[in-house]
């Protein structure tokens, strides 16, 4: 038998503790603090969103009833509801929030030469986009979003290279998507794939005068005038690609140097797509396929929404809910590291389902995935009578 660690050990070993560390420092998360740091408070934690439990009381009661190994958890002594619930609800969200990030920026590392867009690029090229999470007014009265309903809105923009999230930013369900563009900073020579509900002219002028590109599509009821007409290919689906400027007054004083306008049919689903962009280099052909991309962030969203506990909230303060959605980032982005790192075939998807029925093995974590490997494959025996011949 395996006498070595816990499969949840081994993948928390992944955050460096001394930094962790100088993040609950920094914010005064262990102030006054006797036995139940910020570290134990964030094993809970990511304990729950790994092992799928659906409250925070779940959660500790799976923890109690495995009471024999929290020590080598790293936990130690058993933890009562009320500890953790004070815990989130106190201690600085801050702290996870960073924490994130700086998962992010190891995780950019390790991806940093993955690459499966069909597109050629040397620069960057980003998704933004936001989904809202629906809160009950009367519980979560701090997050108000229309007369009758509260909710919160989750700003992201994500490297499509790699699907690691750059930027995340929270606010109230109430504010518009576009806001977002007022914080983002955007990098020179890199691409910015957004939905209409992006399109505001001033601030894709910003985009442009920060020598970096956004494609994104266009309102129905945009007023423009054709320039020129670029040659068109209708077998790759390009209907027409056109040079314009818009016609407004507001609009053309927000924006006012030319535009690229393409007319794109997808030959798989016969839908018909009208982009914009202000990059004249590409193709139309591959603005398309850039903007085709841009569904590993509604991807994203929906791993993080059925997979990782955010739906039903485990705390009722503004300050609890952003810590439990910083720390179920946090352990997205720490399966993202373990599957470079351990050189795991599965997906994301794939690793958390193992993950959450594994945490008490004692199995080193590559070979916990290489024999679930072996499980996939059905020896076929050929002396098997077939039903339907």
């Amino acid at each position: 038998m395996n006498q070595g660690k816990y499969v949840f050990a081994q993948l928390i070993e992944l955050i460096s503790h001394k930094q962790f560390q100088t993040l609950v420092n920094r914010h005064n998360g262990d102030y006054k603090v006797k036995d139940f740091r910020c570290w134990k408070q964030f094993l809970c934690m990511a304990f729950g969103q790994l092992t799928h439990r659906e409250s925070l009381s779940d959660t500790i009661l799976c923890l109690q009833a495995n009471a024999g190994k929290l020590y080598h958890l790293g936990i130690g002594d058993l933890v009562a509801k009320s500890t953790l619930s004070k815990a989130n609800e106190n201690r600085s969200f801050l702290i996870y929030q960073e924490l994130a990030m700086l998962l992010i920026a190891q995780a950019k590392q390790l991806y940093l030469n993955d690459d499966d867009l069909e597109v050629s690029l040397k620069g960057n090229v980003f998704a933004i986009d936001a989904t809202t999470i629906d809160l009950c007014l009367s519980t979560f009265y701090w997050a108000t979003f229309r007369s009758t309903k509260a909710g919160i809105k989750l700003h992201t923009q994500i490297d499509l290279k790699t699907s690691i999230p750059e930027f995340i930013l929270f606010s109230n369900a109430s504010v518009h998507d576009v806001n977002v563009l007022d914080i983002i900073s955007f990098e020179a020579n890199s691409f910015y794939v957004m939905d209409r509900g992006y399109v505001d002219y001033k601030r894709l002028y910003k985009i442009h005068q920060s020598d970096a590109f956004f494609v994104t599509r266009a309102k129905d009821n945009m007023n423009y005038r054709r320039i020129y007409s670029h040659p068109k290919d209708k077998l790759a689906g390009v209907i027409y690609d056109q040079t314009i400027l818009l016609n407004n007054h507001y609009a053309s004083k927000n924006y006012p140097v030319k535009m690229r306008r393409i007319k794109f049919k997808d030959e798989i689903t016969g839908k018909v797509l009208i982009f914009l962009t202000n990059n004249f280099h590409l193709s139309a052909k591959e603005i398309a396929l850039l903007y085709k991309h841009r569904w590993k962030i509604e991807l994203f969203f929906k791993w993080i929404k059925q997979h990782l506990k955010i739906k039903s909230f485990w705390g009722q303060s503004e300050n609890a809910v952003k810590t439990q959605i910083w720390i179920a980032i946090s352990v997205y982005v720490l399966v993202a590291i373990a599957k470079k790192k351990f050189m795991l075939k599965q997906s994301l998807y794939e690793i958390l389902q193992i993950l959450s029925i594994s945490i008490f093995e004692k199995v080193e974590l590559n070979q916990l995935f290489q024999q679930t490997q072996i499980q996939y494959f059905k020896e076929q025996n050929p002396k098997q009578l077939i039903l339907f011949d």
